[in-house]
């Protein structure tokens, strides 16, 4: 029991050093030091837009250190850096720091759209998704999660999942929308770095409660399958003796 106790806390406490290592750069160089370097460069003198300008390079020095430590690029980092980076030059462009953060929280409307109206296509964005990251890459491991559409049940997941993606993000975007208009600038900026963070792992920690459910429910249904094929083979075998 000790032992087994002991593997459950070394358990929790890596599963908690994974998730600080995957949320502490972006929550570190998407929230902190933006909203930090912001109140300096505005106390001495910066413009907001121009302080807004500035503060979207630490996005960029997250994603740079990611490419150079771990040789692989994150994609999520690069969605916050491009988001990030299109807000900014519609703020020099038209020197307003309310069109920066409409200008990110209509691109976010636009995805939550896009992911919506793959409702209507063949397969529905989540499917893609999911082959993606829940897959090695390979000819093999493709063509496993191409054979999962052949199951309804897995079809009404992608279609379920896609769903609440697409709902969420407008949810988001709205919100953002209201904000930017009821908040200071410097209390948005922590709110615009922040809040897309939050809607990310909720919509990542419900899909992975999902994603153990479907696997269960399909276990379970393999095994019984294998039960009702052994029991079915007994009598088939009693008359052929």
């Amino acid at each position: 029991m000790t032992n087994a106790h002991g593997a459950g806390e070394n358990g929790k406490r890596s599963g908690g050093g994974k998730a600080l290592m995957n949320w502490g750069p972006a929550i570190l160089f998407g929230v902190i030091l933006p909203f930090v370097t912001y109140g300096m460069l505005t106390d001495h003198g910066v413009s907001q837009v121009n302080a807004l300008l500035l503060i979207t390079l630490w996005p960029a020095v997250e994603t740079l250190l990611h490419l150079a430590i771990r040789r692989r690029v994150d994609e999520f980092g690069m969605m916050m850096l491009a988001l990030m980076l299109l807000g900014a030059l519609s703020a020099v462009a038209y020197n307003s720091t309310e069109l920066m953060f409409i200008k990110e929280s209509a691109i976010t409307g636009l995805l939550g759209l896009a992911f919506l109206g793959s409702l209507a296509m063949r397969r529905p964005a989540m499917f893609y998704l999911g082959r993606k990251f829940g897959t090695d890459g390979t000819p093999e491991g493709v063509a496993r999660w191409n054979g999962l559409w052949e199951y309804p049940g897995f079809r009404r997941v992608q279609y379920l999942m896609t769903s609440v993606w697409g709902a969420g993000f407008l949810l988001e975007a709205a919100i953002r929308v209201v904000l930017t208009y009821v908040l200071p600038t410097k209390a948005m900026v922590l709110v615009n770095n922040f809040f897309p963070l939050v809607v990310v792992a909720a919509l990542v920690g419900w899909t992975t409660v999902m994603g153990k459910r479907g696997r269960a429910r399909s276990a379970a249904a393999q095994a019984a399958r294998a039960a009702a094929g052994t029991t079915e083979a007994v009598p088939v075998a009693r008359s052929m003796a």
